[in-house]
């Protein structure tokens, strides 16, 4: 209860967690925006979604190191994904695939991102922004993993409507980086995050 009274007097902060879509690149915009409203970034992207954008813009806007492996070795004594499951206001995971999706269901820990959300106090609110194809998310197993998530307080935004790159039309684009930053910033301060 102090831990989470300290916090809520300081500048939000934000784990954005980065997976393996071709959505990648509009994380950028959305660590931009998070930094532009005056919070503190810290990203962690998945070996998958190095395929599709580089840490070093991530880095940058956020003025931290990015987390991308499991088994990095940083400064202090605590791993990784545990420092960062303690420091975190929110985690907001912008794109978040139907494996990542997948994974979260199922309690799965196979990579740093997967690790900290296991890590994550309770009462750490969690923001996913799906982003695949639309038969992926319409899938049964994908709508049931959301469902299951939603049942335990994981918040949903997206996706919406529209061509996909795969050149399909439908639901499964990731929602505008903008409706994705306005709402974390709306749950940040429903938790008291933000004055």
């Amino acid at each position: 209860m102090i831990g989470s009274q300290l916090k809520s007097k300081q500048t939000p902060r934000i784990v954005v967690g980065v997976t393996g879509s071709i959505a990648a690149h509009k994380a950028i915009d959305i660590v931009s925006l998070l930094n532009k409203r005056g919070c503190q970034i810290r990203v962690v992207m998945t070996a998958d979604a190095l395929k599709f954008v580089t840490e070093v813009p991530f880095r940058t806007l956020s003025h931290h190191s990015v987390v991308t492996d499991l088994y990095e070795s940083n400064e202090e004594w605590t791993p990784e994904h545990i420092s960062l499951a303690d420091w975190a206001d929110m985690v907001l995971i912008a794109p978040a695939t139907a494996n990542t999706i997948a994974k979260l269901a199922c309690g799965l820990a196979d990579n740093s991102l997967t690790c900290l959300m296991l890590a994550l106090h309770p009462e750490t609110p969690i923001l996913i922004a799906p982003a695949m194809n639309g038969r992926m998310w319409t899938h049964d197993a994908t709508v049931e993993n959301v469902r299951l998530l939603t049942s335990r307080g994981i918040e949903f935004i997206g996706p919406e409507e529209g061509i996909q790159a795969c050149g399909y039309e439908g639901k499964g684009r990731l929602s505008s980086p903008e409706e994705i930053v306005n709402r974390s910033l709306e749950i940040l301060k429903q938790h008291g995050r933000i004055p």
